[in-house]
């Protein structure tokens, strides 16, 4: 597979995620919790990375830093996902209060303070708003999200990179 057919698949399948979970919001009524806007942002990540290596037609050492940047992303959403899948499988005595919302706290927040606030999750987290064949949406996420991590690993080991033709 060439270079751009590889990030350009990547680049498609996280857009994909990005516009199924955009479809939920504005056509289905779910509302995004804190962790699934920071999920939002890291498969916005892998897409950039993604299609920032399409663009760049990256071969060698770029297309291998391309790859790296999008399994990043990647991890970190999966990471974030199953924070998530862990909140809301916590007893009801042991989900955390309802904390204030995302624009609230970006407001009178230090970033990084926003981060571990948003990270520790609040009821809103907790509540299973969405499931698919018995699964929750953020269990599908990061399963979505460890798909994508192993086709950024691909990239990383070299698949996808061959060497341009010389001249």
């Amino acid at each position: 597979m060439s270079t751009r057919i590889y990030f350009l698949a990547g680049f498609l399948a996280a857009a994909g995620g990005l516009v199924f979970a955009y479809y939920l919001q504005y056509f289905q009524g779910l509302d995004p919790c804190p962790l699934c806007i920071f999920q939002r942002v890291a498969m916005a990540g892998v897409a950039l990375f993604c299609l920032i290596g399409w663009a760049h037609g990256a071969h060698g050492v770029a297309h291998r830093v391309y790859a790296a940047l999008a399994g990043l992303s990647a991890l970190a959403g999966a990471g974030i996902a199953a924070r998530h899948v862990w909140l809301m499988n916590l007893p009801p005595d042991q989900v955390p209060a309802c904390g204030p919302g995302l624009d609230y706290l970006i407001d009178i927040m230090p970033l990084t303070e926003v981060l571990a606030t948003v990270l520790r999750g609040d009821a809103s987290c907790a509540e299973v708003k969405g499931a698919f064949l018995g699964v929750s949406l953020p269990a599908w996420t990061g399963v979505y999200f460890v798909l994508l991590a192993f086709g950024a690993l691909a990239g990383v080991l070299g698949f996808g990179a061959r060497p341009r033709p010389r001249l």
